[in-house]
């Protein structure tokens, strides 16, 4: 519950900046799936916890886990 009004929040603020009403620069990036604020990558939207899940799974083409 806690986290999906978090993130009921971000997507009304980021409505507010589309009508000036909420400054843009106190946004900040948060996971599609689980809500996660840190450990954001731009390219996929998704926090690492997310992502390596996703990764395993093969759901993600093109992304396989490096190992050397």
């Amino acid at each position: 519950m806690a986290k999906t009004s978090i993130v009921d929040k971000e997507n009304k603020r980021r409505i507010a900046v589309a009508k000036g009403k909420y400054p843009a620069v106190r946004l900040h990036n948060r996971c599609r799936i689980c809500g996660r604020p840190r450990g954001y990558y731009r390219d996929f939207g998704l926090c690492r916890c997310c992502l390596r899940k996703m990764a395993h799974t093969g759901v993600i083409p093109g992304l396989t886990k490096s190992s050397w």
